[in-house]
């Protein structure tokens, strides 16, 4: 829509600031944007927006934005001219290509190609062209886990679906971090639909729960087993379903005769008969879900087997493509942008599941080796809208790393704690800057829906879009056949043009958005696995050398499963990641309306711990655990578990979690780092 005498538009666009990509409207006034608000047809965040994407002019305009290209001399910036920096760039990647081959570069993507899938295939793209497999992303730390165990399963990526009759919240805070699915909840609690939290802290929404179980961070496959016991053993699973469309139950049936709710009880701090009772409750219900939380058990050493379990659990009470349960969805086909490249990623060797299922091969490597392979593997990295130096484990060996390497490239929209690392900073456009695609809604909540995303306003300064800038380094490198489009919107229209909804449809007739395919809550005739059916039994998993049916592992290091000497030393269970309503990992933390409400992280703990360290709510703490240390202060809360220190990401400095974690402690099957159940000890600043 435009008001030509006032030159005012309003653009129907996505949002963008998390994975969620809400739809939303933005009022352009004279080239600048001065609104946004979020779009009441769009059937995800329906006309809401949380505090983020309310703000998301602030980061837009923010003053400390990156407009000029830097290049780091004598250990400060200085602004230099896009065809120094691409001149400088391109001849460094082509000296390291010539000396020692294209794989010693590695490339870091901050997107999966969900909520951005323009920075995520472009930079998979530029990676294969100039021949390195070495592609990295938060895929190594985050949601893949889950995606990849499913797929073990199904063949395909079932997905819980934002109306349920019964929400089963283990690990997931929808306040803090998935706000279409808190409207959801809302709206189906008022309708009588049921609800669980199964977490360590008693999250706000657990006082609107039917049940709320304190749970040990890491033991979470432990109570799935036992839940799977107890509907096996009580003869509570769905038959029709199992003898129809599944193989492995038998197998299933002998190997959780030990995994009793009492079993699960020594292991969980979870009652044995709440876990009864979740057991039936699920059995008995159709149209239950279990919502993971985000890498709530992806970072544990049995993440990979906890997803495996929560499949299982799904699949013998009947809940897979019925409404309300996990859904197979229909998926858009994109224009391939992927390009074919020799040799295997990092970590292929070790986590081969995690690269090769059934020949199906995916670009991710294991991020959590990095820092061990530079520079004698890796000796270039690109980082593209990441700041990993944050967000990936074990801050000090990456920062290590990174010192080592010929050639750091970051390019972002801030002077990230990764960027003041690098050799070059190249400044990116915002996502109203830039044209997109945006499909996260089927990934993540169930929804065949798309939109087009706009370039609602002109790139700031001298910001330019992945896009323009990998055509400019491949044209500097030799690499040109390989990014023939001419333009942006071009690119966009190639990715479209297979998915059934076209540039100009979304552009001109649906802005709002379109469902591209049709829901089907029926069972295919055949999933693609190698038996046609859901694999309960994997001999994917066997063959790996992993356990093909669901089984417990202690995290290494917790009061159970650590050294005694450790133990003593660390005390406490530490839980990093999370999620904070007000940022995105390490985004959004200088805008002021979203500091004043969350000027800075809190170390929360029980009220019992904290008397036995000698804290008092609001003091000053030091957290410490055989990596490093942190500093911030605490909050004492009885909604904590006692004996349990949650530390929150994504704060820069001497306040980063990720100074607590260890890249080297890592889930034996996909090689993710252990994140959620480790050993620290607190102490008093000044004691």
């Amino acid at each position: 829509m435009r008001d030509t005498a006032a030159d005012t538009r309003v653009v129907y666009t996505d949002c963008t600031l998390c994975y969620h990509s809400c739809g939303c409207k933005v009022t352009v006034e004279n080239g600048r944007a001065v609104a946004v608000e979020g779009l009441e047809s769009h059937p995800l965040n329906r006309g809401r927006l949380c505090p983020r994407g309310e703000a998301a002019l602030e980061n837009v305009y923010h003053p400390d934005r990156i407009l000029n290209p830097l290049k780091k001399v004598e250990g400060g910036f200085r602004e230099i001219s896009w065809e120094q920096a691409l001149d400088e760039i391109a001849a460094r990647l082509d000296r390291l290509r010539r000396e020692f081959g294209p794989q010693v570069l590695g490339m870091f993507s901050g997107s999966i190609g969900v909520e951005n899938l323009e920075m995520a295939g472009l930079a998979q793209r530029f990676k294969a062209a100039f021949g390195s497999p070495n592609f990295f992303s938060v895929e190594s730390v985050c949601y893949r886990m889950r995606i990849r165990a499913r797929q073990i399963t199904f063949g395909k990526y079932p997905t819980e679906e934002l109306d349920s009759k019964l929400y089963i919240l283990w690990g997931h805070n929808p306040d803090a971090s998935d706000f279409p699915l808190k409207l959801a909840i809302e709206r189906n609690l008022a309708r009588g639909a049921k609800l669980v939290v199964i977490d360590p802290r008693r999250i706000p929404l657990a006082d609107r729960a039917d049940l709320y179980l304190r749970i040990r961070p890491g033991s979470d496959a432990a109570m799935a087993l036992a839940m799977i016991h107890e509907i096996v053993a009580s003869e509570l699973y769905d038959r029709r379903f199992v003898e129809a469309f599944a193989i492995g139950f038998d197998r299933l049936v002998e190997h959780v005769r030990p995994f009793t709710p009492e079993w699960a009880e020594e292991l969980t701090w979870v009652p044995a008969e709440r876990i009864r009772e979740l057991a039936r409750w699920m059995a008995r219900t159709k149209g239950a879900s279990i919502y993971q939380g985000t890498c709530t058990q992806d970072q544990t050493a049995a993440g990979v087997q906890a997803s495996r379990a929560f499949s299982v659990l799904q699949v013998i009470t009947g809940n897979i493509n019925v409404p309300g349960g996990w859904v197979i969805s229909p998926r858009p086909r994109f224009g391939n942008v992927g390009l074919g490249v020799s040799g295997d990623p990092l970590g292929s060797d070790e986590y081969p599941l995690f690269v090769d299922l059934w020949g199906r091969k995916s670009p991710y490597g294991v991020v959590t080796k990095v820092p061990e392979a530079v520079p004698e593997r890796l000796k270039a990295f690109y980082v593209v809208g990441g700041n990993p130096l944050v967000s990936m484990p074990d801050s000090n060996a990456f920062r290590e790393a990174f010192r080592r390497l010929d050639l750091l490239v970051v390019h972002d929209l801030f002077l990230t704690e990764t960027a003041r690392e690098a050799h070059y900073v190249l400044p990116a456009c915002s996502h109203l800057e830039k044209w997109g695609v945006a499909y996260t809604y089927n990934v993540c909540h169930c929804l065949p829906y798309m939109m087009l995303r706009k370039r609602c306003i002109e790139p700031l300064g001298e910001s330019r879009s992945e896009w323009w800038v990998f055509t400019q380094l491949a044209r500097r490198l030799g690499l040109e056949e390989h990014f023939p489009w001419r333009t942006e919107e071009e690119f966009v229209r190639f990715e479209l043009e297979t998915t059934g909804l076209t540039f100009d449809e979304l552009l001109h007739e649906k802005p709002e958005g379109a469902f591209y395919g049709e829901k089907r809550y029926e069972m295919p005739p055949s999933l693609p696995t190698p038996s046609g059916k859901i694999e309960i039994y994997s001999e994917a998993m066997a063959c790996a050398g992993a356990a093909p049916l669901p089984v417990y592992l202690e995290p290494e290091r917790s009061p159970l499963g650590a050294p005694p000497e450790l133990r003593q030393r660390y005390p406490l269970i530490l839980t990093t990641g999370h999620r904070n309503y007000y940022y995105t990992h390490s985004q959004f933390r200088g805008i002021r309306r979203l500091v004043q409400h969350s000027p800075e992280p809190y170390a929360e703990i029980g009220p019992e711990t904290a008397a036995l360290q000698g804290l008092r709510d609001g003091d000053l703490a030091e957290i410490e655990t055989d990596r490093g240390r942190v500093r911030m202060r605490v909050r004492v809360d009885p909604r904590v578990a006692e004996g349990v220190v949650f530390v929150p990401h994504g704060w820069e400095g001497d306040r980063n979690a990720n100074r607590l974690t260890d890249a080297r402690c890592r889930e034996p099957i996909f090689g993710y780092p252990q994140m959620k159940a480790l050993l620290c000890a607190v102490r008093r600043v000044g004691c």
